[in-house]
């Protein structure tokens, strides 16, 4: 395939979106590369990406939580790249997160302090260059905070409110910020959940939702369009009514 000399750098690169977001874009000529905490997995996707995709794709040591090193991993980089793919989450145990605060602070930490921080790293360094795209992968259980998952939702709250506000920070100097909002989603991360197959999603899906959704430079897209009209629903619950009900 021709190269059209653009490069996605996919942050938590073997989840199943992040996997299926670098093929759809690697099947469009992007060279990828992909990020994450194991090298050893992260080889094996590139190799299978590479394969199905035919782009270059490189590895990059990247751990969310450790802060103090997502300075050095930005200036370690073949180059600051075109697109920026945050694909790092874990939806954590709610009931466990309740009373171990260990479990809760990573829980938060993982969905939020630390894409936030260097999605705000990679923004400077746009801003600097004068163009940028930055894609975070948020969720619908931000969208109101539910019993079943307010940990984890409250997190994804906060990335969803960061992204917002990073996007009117940046739009005027020609970066563009797009906060993405699967749903559910066939992955090992819902693997164990009894999930309804209407509002089920393949990964596949949701990467070709991702760049189409790029390539209108859109602000915020559900995988499905059916979740916006049921997060709009549950947003619209009066609060009496709401605290009675078990979501």
């Amino acid at each position: 395939m021709t190269s059209i000399d653009k490069t996605l750098l996919v942050l938590g690169g073997t989840s199943d979106i992040a996997r299926a977001t670098a093929l759809a874009f690697a099947t469009r000529g992007w060279t990828i590369r992909l990020a994450g905490r194991d090298p050893a997995e992260l080889q094996r996707e590139a190799d299978d990406i590479a394969v199905r995709g035919g782009v270059a794709i490189t590895i990059h040591k990247f751990d969310v939580l450790d802060t103090a090193l997502f300075q050095e991993f930005v200036d370690t980089l073949p180059e600051l790249p075109d697109a920026v793919v945050l694909a790092v989450g874990i939806l954590g145990e709610q009931a466990r997160a309740e009373t171990d605060l260990e479990h809760a602070t990573q829980t938060m930490r993982t969905n939020y302090e630390g894409p936030a921080l260097i999605l705000g790293l990679f923004a400077d360094r746009f801003l600097k260059r004068g163009n940028g795209s930055i894609i975070g992968i948020s969720s619908v259980a931000g969208d109101r905070g539910r019993g079943s998952n307010y940990v984890y939702g409250s997190a994804k709250a906060g990335l969803t409110a960061f992204l917002s506000g990073l996007r009117n920070r940046t739009a005027r100097h020609g970066i563009h910020v797009m906060t993405v909002k699967p749903g559910f989603v066939r992955t090992k991360m819902t693997e164990n959940m009894q999930l309804p197959k209407l509002l089920l999603a393949e990964p596949s899906d949701v990467g070709e939702v991702i760049f189409r959704g790029l390539s209108k430079r859109k602000n915020v897209i559900y995988a499905s369009p059916i979740w916006l009209y049921v997060m709009f629903t549950i947003r619209m619950i009066p609060e009496f009514l709401f605290k009675k009900l078990r979501l």
